[in-house]
């Protein structure tokens, strides 16, 4: 998680903003910035970061962060945004929140905290920074006039540091640097009303402390630079030792709360398991529990250990054979290895534990259809689409079945979302034109007017 990690984010981030960017864009009037404005920002951004950056949609890890921050969101007064969380595939420690009600965590983040407190803490600093509109009022001073310069200021801001600062200013060739990042009024504030949302919200309002001081010893630790939330000022000791004080004069029954970490070591150990270091994982993993088993199966079945894969996987199940967390994933590693029989005996106990996991459904339905059973599979797919309308790879998936199924019209339609979603503007056009061509029936006819609204919205994102 060195320094040169965060500026490969950040730089990343820049070029995808820089891509998505109007050559011509719209001024604001009267240099305000409102919550229309804000709405349509955050819109684009989240659009970008989509297609251009890994976003982690497996439920298990979304779904908990997106619980976790409707926690936090309960407590707010009345919002003009709809709040949504997105986790993305990044070693860096690092959350942030844009206009619109838009809130990212990079897995770094989970993977390196030690309690659910302690990401609550940093998501409800960030929801702050939101509410108190502290983004769109910097903008406002610093007078940007278009969406173009707006949104490179936001990337400035939420990946912070001199850095973040740097990047967004050489992408626009102009702008006041010292506005790209909070100021330490802001910091502050979003310290004190982020401390208010935790302890509204039932949890440990030590998480924030604790949080910050993970973020800074980390950051001493590996050379990186601080995170946006404690690089504003130097004086990072000083607002760890307020945050400290208030929370010393609030009730005790407050001060005393325990957090529930089950949900966020299964996250973490999921994480670890596919993500972190290999060596790392493993010693993470040196215990007999029914988790850490399953986190030794996965990390066993990337190393492509499979006799010791199967060995944990099997140890674990015989701990735990009613988690359905398990049980998907031991599915998947039969899966993989084309055990198919034991798979779907696996994948579909976990599903009728939790009918949700769409993770276990995606899987289920490329099961399906490698045994010849594309109908089938479609379902399993739909069902899926339901849930994360935009994932690329279901989307493909899909188009595969329906083809079998001799439904090429319709398959052509996903292979074109599936495109856009990807970004890849030269397929999309390709597969668009395509369906358009097979489009015979009313009920063809339908659809591809459906794809092509979608098809004419991601066409305007990307005329930059």
């Amino acid at each position: 998680m060195g320094s040169c990690l965060r500026r490969g984010f950040i730089s990343l981030l820049i070029v995808c903003l820089c891509l998505t960017l109007p050559a011509q864009s719209l001024a604001f009037f009267f240099g305000g910035v409102t919550i229309k404005d804000e709405k349509e920002m955050g819109r684009k951004f989240d659009a970008t970061i989509r297609a251009k950056l890994p976003v982690i949609d497996d439920p298990e890890v979304s779904h908990y962060v997106e619980q976790l921050l409707a926690k936090l969101v309960k407590t707010l007064p009345p919002q003009p945004f709809t709040f949504k969380s997105t986790v993305i595939l990044n070693n860096t420690m690092n959350a942030f929140a844009v206009p619109g009600g838009y809130v990212y965590v990079l897995t770094g983040l989970i993977m390196r905290f030690e309690s659910e407190a302690q990401l609550a803490g940093v998501l409800a600093h960030e929801l702050a920074h939101v509410t108190q509109r502290h983004v769109a009022s910097r903008m406002e001073r610093a007078q940007y006039t278009t969406f173009g310069s707006l949104l490179l200021a936001i990337a400035g801001v939420a990946l912070g540091g001199p850095g973040g600062g740097a990047l967004a200013v050489g992408a626009m060739g102009a702008g006041q640097s010292a506005m790209l990042n909070y100021s330490r009024m802001d910091e502050s504030e979003a310290d004190q009303i982020g401390l208010q949302y935790i302890c509204k919200a039932g949890i440990d309002p030590k998480g924030m402390v604790e949080a910050f001081k993970v973020l800074r010893q980390k950051s001493r630790m590996s050379g990186s630079s601080i995170p946006t939330y404690l690089s504003t000022h130097p004086a990072i000791g000083d607002r760890i030792t307020g945050l400290a004080a208030r929370i010393e004069h609030l009730p005790q029954a407050m001060r005393t709360r325990r957090t529930d970490n089950h949900r966020f070591l299964r996250v973490q150990t999921l994480l670890w398991a596919r993500y972190g270091d290999t060596d790392a994982a493993l010693q993470r993993f040196s215990k007999n529990d029914a988790l850490s088993l399953m986190g030794r199966g996965i990390v066993y079945a990337r190393l492509n250990k499979v006799s010791q894969a199967q060995a944990a996987f099997q140890k674990a199940l015989t701990q735990a054979p009613h988690d359905s967390l398990i049980l998907r994933e031991a599915g998947a590693f039969h899966y993989r290895k084309g055990n198919l029989r034991e798979s779907e005996q696996l994948l579909t106990q976990a599903l009728a534990l939790s009918p949700s996991d769409y993770m276990a459904s995606f899987y289920l339905g490329r099961l399906l259809a490698d045994s010849g059973k594309p109908a089938q599979a479609m379902e399993n797919y739909r069902d899926v689409l339901r849930k994360v309308p935009e994932e690329s790879e279901v989307h493909e998936a899909y188009a595969r079945a329906l083809n079998a199924h001799g439904e090429p019209a319709r398959a052509f339609v996903h292979l074109t979302l599936a495109a856009i979603y990807t970004g890849d503007k030269k397929k999309a056009e390709q597969y668009f034109n395509k369906a358009k061509g097979l489009a015979k029936t009313a009920e063809d006819q339908r659809r591809f007017k459906s794809l092509e609204k979608t098809y004419s919205e991601y066409k305007t994102l990307w005329k930059r």
